[in-house]
């Protein structure tokens, strides 16, 4: 019988995640009972927010299991079927987790239809990361023509595409990124007007003079992936009755404190600040997929991703990935070195 590799959380972390966290076991391939299907994933998706989860601290959701398959997101292929919902060799996107193999209900499952966008996109700029951009920056803060929109994490998965779709919405988008490669992927691929590389500042007022000259007129909207003194840098340059969407935290991931330091703009520049989880917004996304599938299958939109080969090499390029090592979407091909 084949075996399933997979990756499970052996032991929570105390502060910084390590590779020691993480354990590589096989089970049987199990299968399918009435109303479900096998998957055999071809890409898996990492993301930050699946730092959150190994902590067992309070949060929007319940901390990963230890023993058990690190969640995540996955597209691949039906190789076996019990359901009339969907067939052997149909394209799918799921939370199949860090395994080459996974049994679960049809319904968990979406069929994906267009041909033209690449498949590991589903995990990206088709998938959670740019419905997550759509959804902070259409639905929170609302942009109009001749604003200007400010991202940090500007060369992820998220902040590409929300700088890809504020410049659609006739907006001047600066991003801030970690380190000149980044900067200049960020101006140069992706098309933002202006980028701030935020390790050239070793405090907020040194950054927060940076982002005034890119941003002269100030910001109007704001898309925060990383908290910490880079929130505080935009917040001292936000303009009256901007909008912060509230994203992720990066900069709060291991457990330290990051407190805000200038708490009262929020009164005296009228912010509003919204933090939000997209899966509890289901109802935006077949239209921000709508969008982001036309766009990058037109290629007027072209994400970057980094690659990692085999199941194996997910936990330390997930740890890159926290440290900022990857340029755009961060993905593993299970089907490259698979053992």
């Amino acid at each position: 019988m084949s075996l399933n590799g997979q990756i499970v959380l052996k032991e929570r972390p105390r502060g910084e995640a390590k590779a020691s966290h993480f354990e590589y076991r096989e089970a049987p391939i199990p299968s399918p009972q009435a109303g479900e299907v096998v998957v055999k994933h071809h890409f898996l998706s990492l993301d930050p927010y699946m730092r959150g989860r190994m902590d067992e601290s309070k949060s929007y959701a319940a901390p990963q299991n230890l023993g058990e398959v690190m969640i995540g997101g996955t597209v691949g292929e039906v190789v076996a079927s019990q359901s009339p919902l969907l067939k052997v060799g149909d394209r799918v996107v799921g939370m199949g987790g860090w395994q080459h193999y996974a049994c679960s209900s049809a319904k968990a499952w979406r069929r994906i239809e267009d041909d033209r966008v690449p498949l590991s996109h589903y995990l990206g700029a088709v998938g959670m990361p740019g419905v997550t951009a759509w959804m902070g920056l259409v639905r929170i803060i609302e942009p109009k023509a001749g604003e200007t929109i400010t991202v940090s994490a500007a060369s992820g998965a998220v902040g590409s595409a929300v700088g890809f779709l504020a410049k659609q919405r006739g907006c001047r988008v600066v991003g801030i990124a970690g380190g000149a490669d980044k900067c200049r992927y960020v101006v140069d691929e992706l098309g933002f007007d202006d980028c701030v590389d935020y390790k050239q500042y070793s405090d907020v007022m040194g950054l927060s003079k940076a982002l005034k000259v890119a941003c002269p007129n100030g910001i109007d909207g704001h898309f925060e992936n990383v908290g910490g003194r880079v929130m505080d840098a935009v917040m001292i340059r936000t303009n009256a009755f901007a909008r912060l969407a509230v994203c992720g935290m990066i900069a709060g991931y291991n457990g330290e404190p990051i407190p805000m330091q200038y708490p009262q703009l929020i009164l005296t520049n009228r912010l509003k600040v919204q933090g939000f989880i997209v899966s509890e917004h289901m109802d935006v996304w077949p239209g921000a997929l709508k969008e982001l599938a036309a766009a990058v299958g037109s290629g007027q939109f072209r994400p970057r991703e980094t690659v990692a080969h085999g199941l194996k090499s997910a936990p330390e390029a997930f740890l890159g990935l926290l440290k900022g090592a990857n340029f755009g979407k961060q993905v593993v091909n299970l089907l490259e070195n698979p053992a």
